[in-house]
C-alpha cells in the first residue's frame, strides 16, 4: 500500500499549524523537495510566518559560530581517532625514522647538526631522539634564542633549560628582534631556539644517509625528472628590477 497519501496528508496537517519544512520533516519522513511540492499552496497566517521568520534570522545568526563548532567537533574526532591507531612504543625503526624525517624537514642541512623552531614539543622531542639515537647528552648541546624585545630573555632561558634539559650556561648570546613601525603581537610565546648537538657532522650525514636509504625506490624518478628540468636551475641572479 502506498504510504505516500497518508504522509501527505500528515505535512498538510503540520503545514497549517505553521511549522517549517525542517519540522515537519521530524514527523514526515520525506525529502524537502517533496513537502515544497506537497505544500506550495498552503496559505500561512501571518501569525505562522512571522515565527519562521523569526527562526530563520535566529539560524542565520547562529550560522558561523554553530558551523565553526560543529567542524571543531569533526576535527576533535579526527584527531581523536587518528591517535587511537598509534601504539606505543613506537618500534626502533618508527622511531629513527620519525627523528630523521623532522629533522629533514626542520634541520640544518648544510652546517653544523642543529634544529630551529619555536614548538615546544617538537624541539623536546628532538632534543630527547638526539640524546637516545647518537647517546649524547643534552647536558652538552648548545642553544639560542630568538625572542621579540617585550619578552624577559632569562625567563625564557629558564623555560627551555627545564623543558629540554640544556644548562642556562650553554646558552649562547640571544637574538632579539627590534621593534619597528611593522612590530607584530607577540604569538611565539616562548620564542625561536635553535639547539645543536657540538661535533655533529657525522651524525647529521647519516640521518640523511636514512633517508635517502628509505626513499631510494623513489630516487630514479626524482633525479631523472631533475635532468630533465635542469634548466630551472640555470638562474640569472643579478636582482631584477621591478620598477614601473
Amino acid at each position: 500500500m502506498d504510504a505516500k497519501p497518508a504522509l501527505r496528508a500528515k505535512a498538510l496537517i503540520l503545514r497549517k499549524k505553521g511549522l517549517s519544512y525542517n519540522e515537519i520533516r521530524k514527523f514526515v519522513p520525506v525529502s524537502k523537495s517533496s513537502l515544497s511540492i506537497w505544500l506550495k499552496n498552503v496559505r500561512l497566517s501571518p501569525k505562522h510566518r512571522a515565527r519562521l521568520y523569526t527562526k530563520q534570522i535566529a539560524i542565520l545568526a547562529l550560522g558561523a559560530p554553530s558551523q565553526r563548532e560543529r567542524r571543531k567537533k569533526q576535527i576533535d574526532e579526527i584527531v581523536t581517532r587518528a591517535k587511537a591507531e598509534i601504539e606505543l612504543p613506537l618500534s626502533h625503526d618508527a622511531y629513527r625514522f620519525l627523528g630523521a624525517a623532522l629533522y629533514w624537514a626542520e634541520g640544518s642541512k648544510t652546517k653544523n647538526f642543529e634544529i630551529t623552531n619555536s614548538d615546544p614539543m617538537l624541539v623536546a622531542f628532538m632534543v630527547k631522539w638526539f640524546s637516545e639515537t647518537f647517546n649524547v647528552s643534552p647536558t652538552t648541546f648548545k642553544a639560542h634564542l630568538n625572542i621579540y624585545s617585550q619578552q624577559d630573555e632569562n625567563d625564557l632561558k629558564r623555560f627551555w633549560s627545564t623543558l629540554i634539559g640544556v644548562p642556562i650556561s650553554n646558552f649562547g648570546k640571544t637574538f632579539v628582534k627590534p621593534a619597528n613601525k611593522y612590530f607584530k603581537k607577540n604569538n611565539l610565546y616562548y620564542g625561536t631556539i635553535k639547539v645543536r648537538v657540538p661535533k655533529g657532522t657525522d651524525m647529521r650525514l647519516r640521518i640523511f644517509g636514512w633517508i635517502q636509504g628509505a626513499l631510494q625506490d623513489l630516487s630514479p624518478r626524482v633525479e631523472f625528472v631533475q635532468r630533465k628540468w635542469s634548466f630551472l636551475r640555470e638562474v640569472d641572479r643579478n636582482p631584477v628590477n621591478l620598477e614601473i
